[in-house]
C-alpha cells in the first residue's frame, strides 16, 4: 500500500502539536485542509487514526505508528527548509578560494580558521594559483573568488577588484642574522649571503629582480629555490639565507620569534593584495560573507602593519 507522504507529515504535525488547529498552524495550512487530508489518510488505511470522541486528540496505536513515520518526513522537510534559509543568508555552503601560496599559507589560512569558528556551516575549498591561473579559474567559474597581489589596471573589465592591503615587501632573515647587527647597512651587503629565490612565476620573483636592478647587480647567490612557505621558513630560520616576503606575512610570523627584517628599502610594488571576483556571474551569499570577513580583518592588519616601527 502506497501512502501519500504529505498526509503522513500532516498526521505527525497533528500528533506533535496536540490538535488539528495546532497542527495546521505549525504547517502553515488551514484547519479544513488538514481535516480533509486526515480523512483521506484514514480512508486509505481503512482504520481510524484517532480515538473517537477523545479530547484532546489521542492517536490510535496505528495512528501513533504512522505519525512516527510521518515525523521523519516532517523533520526532513524542516531540515531542508532550514538549509535553504542558511544558504540564502550565507550561513551554509562552500566557498571556493584560490590564491598565491605565500599569502594563503602565511596570512589567509589563519583567517580561514577564524572565519570557520564564527561560521561552522560554511566550508572553504582552497587551492593554490598564481595570478594568471587564478584569474582563469575565476573567469571559468572554477572558484568563487581569488586573493591575489595584482595591478588593478592590468585586470580585464570582466573582473571586480577589492583592495584589502597595499603592496609592501621586505627582506626577511632569521632572528639574530649578522646583518641585523651591522651598522650602516647598505643594499649591496645582501649580495654576500645566500638567497632563497621565489618560484619564477611568483610575483615575488619580479620584486627580487627589481631589487637587483636597484642595487645595480644581476645575480645573487641562490641557495634554495621554490618550495612551500614552511620549507622557506625552515631554510631561512636555520641559515644565514635571505629572501623577499610580503611584510604582512612576516608580521604574522614574527610572533614565533623566527624571523626578522632588514632595514633596506625595497620600494613598494605597484601590485596590491585584493579580492578578485567576476562582475557578471553572481557571487553567492556565503562567498560574499567570507569576502566581507576578509576585508574587515585586513583593515586591522593594514593598521597594524602601517603603524609598526
Amino acid at each position: 500500500m502506497k501512502l501519500d507522504p504529505r498526509h503522513l507529515e500532516i498526521l505527525a504535525a497533528i500528533v506533535e502539536e496536540g490538535g488539528l488547529t495546532e497542527g495546521a498552524t505549525a504547517l502553515g495550512k488551514s484547519q479544513p485542509s488538514v481535516s480533509r487530508s486526515l480523512a483521506l489518510l484514514e480512508s486509505r488505511v481503512g482504520q481510524p487514526l484517532f480515538e473517537a470522541r477523545r479530547r484532546p486528540l489521542r492517536p490510535t496505536e496505528l495512528g501513533q505508528s504512522l505519525a512516527q513515520e510521518g515525523k521523519k518526513i516532517l523533520d526532513a522537510n524542516r531540515a531542508a527548509s532550514a538549509l535553504v534559509t542558511s544558504h540564502a543568508e550565507g550561513l551554509a555552503g562552500a566557498v571556493r578560494v584560490a590564491g598565491t601560496p605565500i599569502f594563503m599559507d602565511g596570512v589567509i589560512s589563519g583567517l580561514i580558521a577564524e572565519f570557520h569558528a564564527e561560521h561552522p556551516g560554511i566550508r572553504i575549498d582552497q587551492s593554490y594559483a598564481y595570478p594568471a591561473e587564478a584569474l582563469e579559474k575565476v573567469a571559468n567559474d572554477l572558484v568563487d573568488l581569488a586573493i591575489l597581489p595584482v595591478r588593478p589596471a592590468d585586470l580585464a573589465e570582466s573582473f571586480r577588484f577589492r583592495q584589502i592591503l597595499p603592496g609592501r615587501n621586505v627582506i626577511a632573515c632569521r632572528t639574530g642574522h649578522p646583518l641585523t647587527r651591522q651598522k650602516d647597512l647598505s643594499p649591496k651587503d645582501v649580495l654576500y649571503y645566500p638567497w632563497i629565490a621565489p618560484p619564477a612565476n611568483s610575483p615575488l620573483f619580479l620584486d627580487l629582480r627589481a631589487l637587483l636592478d636597484r642595487i645595480g647587480h644581476r645575480e645573487l647567490k641562490i641557495g634554495f629555490t621554490g618550495g612551500s612557505l614552511s620549507a622557506v621558513l625552515n631554510v631561512l630560520s636555520s641559515s644565514d639565507s635571505l629572501t623577499v616576503l610580503p611584510f604582512s606575512v612576516v608580521y604574522k610570523l614574527q610572533s614565533q620569534n623566527r624571523l626578522d627584517t632588514l632595514p633596506i628599502d625595497m620600494g613598494d610594488p605597484d601590485r596590491h593584495l585584493g579580492i578578485v571576483t567576476h562582475k557578471i556571474k553572481n557571487t553567492h551569499q556565503a562567498a560574499k560573507r567570507f569576502s566581507d570577513f576578509l576585508e574587515k580583518r585586513f583593515q586591522a592588519i593594514h593598521h597594524q602593519v602601517t603603524t609598526k616601527v
